[in-house]
């Protein structure tokens, strides 16, 4: 049967006509394999135009939209135009066309809880990069390299006044190259981009820390948001992370006779299970339990975090620069100075891997001092 594929137009704003092909009869969707009768080809010709550049720019859309025209009508009429090579190039021409972004968030879409909040975080990133359009065609080493710096460089999108983490680019571009090599994998990119750019190295993640005595000081201070308080304590005495505790429930935390206290949690980055044990102080600092599915930090937002936090670092004479972050950084490297090993460490730490866990050990002043004086000679 015959399917007669003919070129419409149809009126758009900006006194333009936006092209697009009928079929008839209708053909199926390749994207939704649903019955359709239209494709709207993203040509627009100019109503009326007034300048040369404008009668140009008709003349070379009206020949650009009946080649599709025709192409498509080969396609469906006479596939024994094309042979197998030609056929091959279609595709991938087809391909190159389609939209990078779409494919990215698709890929955040069908991550698990633990992992979905970064790669949309990285989408975010990439869509205000490529100014909201990339298609697979478009991308090229440079395009790439492009983003790398501007990870580097650019204000968090949380934060507008703070630069980017260094952490947070290493991450977000290792999700990038990891959408570029499921994107060659399924023949969007033609050549394996992700080979040819190197990922960003890691930067010392801990760059400001509280001491115990500071703690103790910022106890003391009065916080313009008591909640806040109750917040950043109970992290600088567990080094549960912000996200973790917007989502802790007084279900989580096990009263035991045996094991003490413990919370049972699922670490945001991984989307693993894992169980940490509590201070009785830190317990005690949450007031009295609730029902089970009660949020334990009900209300708690990225207003306490980013805007009264450094208020109340202000008002307790802290100069250092922190964010809310830097209390689970706080807790990691108190722990190290305390004398805990780092396998236990790691453990109360929900780390998957020991390694992220040795940065405490590098960072401990008090460790450094007391190595230096191990070694002595007889002199």
């Amino acid at each position: 049967m015959v399917i007669k594929v003919n070129l419409r137009k149809k009126s758009i704003s900006g006194n333009r006509h936006s092209y697009y092909l009928d079929f008839y009869p209708p053909i199926n969707h390749p994207k939704t394999g649903e019955l359709t009768r239209r494709e709207f080809l993203g040509i627009y010709i100019y109503d009326k135009p007034k300048t040369q550049a404008e009668k140009q720019s008709n003349k070379e859309n009206q020949v650009l939209a009946e080649q599709i025209r025709q192409k498509r009508d080969n396609e469906l009429n006479k596939p024994e135009v094309y042979n197998e090579f030609e056929k091959q190039q279609l595709r991938i021409k087809e391909k190159g066309e389609k939209s990078f972004l779409d494919f990215f968030k698709l890929l955040a879409d069908k991550r698990r809880a633990g992992t979905h909040d970064n790669w949309s975080s990285c989408y975010n990133y990439l869509y205000a990069y490529s100014n909201g359009s990339i298609k697979f065609n478009e991308i090229s080493e440079q395009y790439c390299e492009g983003f790398r710096e501007y990870l580097l460089k650019t204000n968090s999108l949380k934060n507008k006044n703070s630069k980017l983490a260094q952490n947070s680019a290493v991450s977000y571009f290792n999700k990038f190259k990891a959408a570029l090599k499921q994107a060659f994998k399924e023949d969007y990119l033609q050549v394996n981009i992700n080979d040819r750019i190197d990922p960003i190295e890691s930067g010392d993640a801990i760059k400001n820390t509280l001491t115990v005595d500071e703690l103790n000081l910022l106890a003391k201070t009065e916080c313009p948001s008591p909640l806040l308080r109750k917040a950043a304590l109970f992290s600088a005495l567990t080094g549960l992370p912000f996200k973790e505790m917007e989502n802790l429930e007084w279900g989580h935390i096990e009263v035991t006779k045996d094991y003490g206290i413990r919370l049972e949690m699922i670490r945001q980055k991984t989307g693993k299970p894992y169980k940490i044990h509590i201070s009785l102080q830190s317990y005690e600092l949450l007031g009295e339990p609730q029902k089970p599915d009660d949020k334990v930090f009900g209300g708690l937002d990225n207003q306490d975090r980013y805007h009264y936090f450094p208020l109340w670092l202000a008002a307790a004479g802290i100069k250092k620069k922190l964010t809310f972050h830097d209390l689970r950084h706080s807790y990691g490297t108190n722990q190290i100075e305390a004398g805990t090993d780092i396998y236990t460490l790691k453990s109360n730490m929900g780390h998957s891997d020991v390694k992220y866990t040795q940065m405490y050990a590098h960072e401990s002043e008090k460790r450094k001092k007391e190595a230096a004086s191990k070694i002595t000679l007889d002199l």
